[in-house]
């Protein structure tokens, strides 16, 4: 029989961020971000200004009974909760969270709902489930009659982007993103780790880790969107500069479309500042490879060097040429 809430010994935890530009002209201040992310009423949004302004959502629950996605084909049933959340970073960017946390083994048969409600965010197996190969699914995609995690996430991103807050003005345009993530247990005695960081599809990124039993799930979510949050910040900034024909001779034209990237995105770059100490050594990997923050440094110098090359008169022979 399974543990009671909180105390499952999961040795899955997954789930899939969706990330995106909120449709407002102007950023949304901390009151007006609690109001947009108020999910229930019995609890509050957390609000914090260091080190950048962000917004928490209460987390809401979805009763699931399905199968679970698997690599091999192996068809294991599950039932439980799925834990959804959104998060708004400087009133600027939106993201929503769905993610569930399943065990070894459940019972062999169905238990009552209310044996389920009571272990929020757990999707039980019934009998064992084979970890690897789920892991593999969720990071694959599900198919029909399996679990989709982000069919969730999405559902609670479309919910949001429809509240009446929002003008349905952007300062620039962007896409959506979507990151599955699989953290499986890691041996006993060793820290978290990144497997792998994969660019599945143009906006579709699948990482999977290793992750000590002592590390909350909450930090497993929080690491998993601060990986989806700067992946879409980078995203969005390279496709804002391949379209915008720097070098061209339509050089000022060029520069003035860069100026939403000053003033909205510049100043979010913040990898790991959100980040549980515990799993600080992933960001160390990615740093190291793909080099975010390097990709990152370079694509701002470039608009730098631009926006001087700009501010800089052209000579005199150069000028009666014209």
């Amino acid at each position: 029989m399974s543990a009671p809430a909180g105390t499952t010994d999961a040795v899955l935890t997954c789930g899939e961020v969706r990330t995106c530009l909120l449709p407002c002209l102007q950023p949304l201040d901390l009151r007006a971000a609690a109001h947009l992310l108020r999910l229930r009423p019995d609890e509050r949004v957390r609000t914090s200004e260091r080190p950048n302004v962000h917004a928490l959502s209460p987390e809401t629950l979805t009763g699931v009974e399905c199968r679970l996605p698997t690599s091999d084909g192996v068809k294991t049933r599950a039932v439980g909760t799925v834990t959804a959340r959104a998060a708004l970073t400087e009133g600027r960017v939106l993201q929503t969270t769905a993610y569930m946390r399943a065990p070894a083994a459940g019972p062999d048969r169905r238990r009552p709902w209310g044996h389920y409600l009571v272990r929020p965010g757990i999707v039980e197996p019934l009998g064992r489930m084979p970890a690897q190969a789920v892991a593999e699914g969720v990071l694959t995609g599900a198919g029909d009659g399996e679990l989709d995690l982000g069919l969730i996430a999405d559902g609670l991103i479309t919910r949001l982007l429809r509240h009446p807050l929002l003008d349905q003005k952007v300062p620039f345009t962007s896409r959506h993103t979507r990151l599955r993530w699989a953290a499986l247990r890691a041996p006993e005695g060793e820290g978290a780790a990144l497997v792998r960081f994969v660019l599945a599809e143009e906006d579709l990124r699948a990482v999977e880790l290793r992750v000590p039993a002592t590390v909350e799930p909450s930090a497993v979510v929080g690491l998993c969107e601060d990986l989806a949050l700067h992946d879409w910040l980078l995203t969005t900034l390279v496709r804002m500069l391949d379209g915008s024909r720097l070098g061209s001779p339509d050089g000022p034209a060029a520069v003035l479309a860069l100026r939403p990237a000053v003033s909205h995105l510049l100043h979010l770059w913040m990898p790991g500042a959100r980040v549980d100490p515990d799993l600080a050594s992933v960001w160390e990997v990615l740093e190291r490879r793909p080099g975010f923050s390097r990709q990152w440094r370079t694509q701002v110098q470039r608009i730098r060097d631009q926006l001087a090359l700009q501010a800089i008169p052209l000579p005199h022979e150069a000028l009666t040429a014209r």
